[in-house]
């Protein structure tokens, strides 16, 4: 399944569930809408909306969501109970995602259950979401702990019953990809009917890399949310998924991704969770360049150490002028500045900016610059 040429790969962005189940964090309504909205403009084919049973101000926002007529398909989170499926047609959704805990450890010490009970539910579950007509996700809850010759039997139970999708939860977010890798590609080899979902979570640091290798490894969904919002560390996040794919592994999506930095910030907004500077892809510095040899070679030729030109994602270049500076660098941000020197003035003005940024410890800002290049016209004058 390394080969992904050809294969269609469909992002089901879980923001509005699994994000908004931060702990802390809340939508409004409008900010759902919104960015239901701004999903769907990119090119997001599928929004797991909400969580119908959580009662009626939930299902009135999912009912919205439904109004907007959106292209993506919205997909509903509910316990694998008929009540629950019931308010989720109620909401008008067409599709559902139907969750089961999966993993010994959680039918045991959660549940107070068994095996069998698990299959049992799933059937009662599953057969009523399918007499009313819904597109099904049967969600296993703690895939990653299970035993997979029981998920075996559930991906079997679901295919029999036309169950359309499995998705297979990293609920814990302690597999590597390597693990994640292996399991997907054995219950794609032994269920090859039932199309399977990864969904990941960053515990330690691999939502991205095993959202990646679960594709890689036969997938067809993948669950993502924007900046990674989600239980604890997170979930994968959009924008990392996204670019991952389509430059390390040569796949395009067809999502807009100029729109990456304008939807982040919002989301980082609505969520009151600030974006880190330095996160990945869409992190307000991460096209910043201060080494002297990593500026000169970016003034040369912005690829010799940019993976993607930053204008795909919404951001822009920037050189900071600080304590590890080269003159090339120097020269550079005064020409962005407007200002014209000569490389042997910038040889001797590069010592007073990193004596100023070393003290100060941090870069120069524009006025600072500007102060000083002022300064060194008066002295060379005199």
């Amino acid at each position: 399944m390394n080969d992904l040429t050809g294969r269609e790969i469909i992002i089901d962005d879980t923001t509005l569930r699994d994000g908004e189940q931060s702990a802390g964090v809340v939508f409004s309504r409008e900010e759902k809408l919104k960015i239901a909205l701004m999903l769907d403009s990119i090119g997001v084919r599928e929004i797991e909306c909400g969580i119908p049973a959580m009662g009626k101000d939930e299902q009135a926002s999912i009912r919205s969501l439904v109004d907007l007529g959106l292209n993506a398909r919205l997909i509903t989170w509910n316990r694998a109970v008929i009540e629950d499926i019931r308010a989720s047609i109620e909401c008008g959704v067409a599709a559902v995602d139907i969750s089961l805990s999966v993993s010994d450890i959680m039918i045991e010490n959660k549940l107070h259950k068994s095996r069998e009970w698990v299959k049992e539910q799933l059937k009662r579950a599953l057969g009523f979401a399918k007499e009313k007509g819904l597109y099904v996700s049967v969600g296993g809850e703690d895939s990653s702990r299970a035993d997979i010759y029981f998920i075996i039997e559930l991906m079997e139970i679901a295919r029999d019953m036309g169950g359309d999708r499995f998705r297979f939860c990293d609920t814990l977010g302690i597999l590597d990809p390597f693990t994640i890798y292996d399991k997907v590609s054995a219950l794609r080899r032994v269920v090859p009917e039932v199309d399977i979902e990864v969904h990941t979570h960053n515990d330690l640091g691999m939502a991205t890399a095993n959202a990646i290798a679960g594709i890689r490894a036969g997938a067809r969904f993948v669950n993502t949310t924007v900046n990674g919002l989600g239980e604890r560390a997170g979930n994968a996040p959009l924008e990392e998924v996204v670019m991952g794919l389509k430059h390390a592994c040569g796949i395009d999506l067809g999502i807009d991704t100029h729109r990456f930095v304008e939807l982040s910030r919002f989301v980082a907004k609505a969520s009151q969770r600030p974006l880190p500077e330095w996160k990945p892809v869409v992190g307000k510095r991460v096209f910043s360049h201060e080494s002297g040899l990593h500026a000169d070679g970016v003034i040369k030729n912005p690829s010799n150490y940019e993976g993607f030109d930053p204008s795909e994602v919404g951001l822009r270049r920037r050189l900071v002028v600080g304590k590890h500076s080269g003159t090339s660098g120097l020269i550079e941000r005064y020409r962005e500045m407007g200002i014209t020197i000569s490389r042997i003035d910038a040889v001797s003005l590069i010592e007073q900016v990193r004596a100023i940024a070393q003290e100060m410890k941090r870069p120069l800002n524009d006025g600072e610059l500007l102060g000083l290049h002022r300064s060194f016209r008066l002295k060379k004058a005199a």
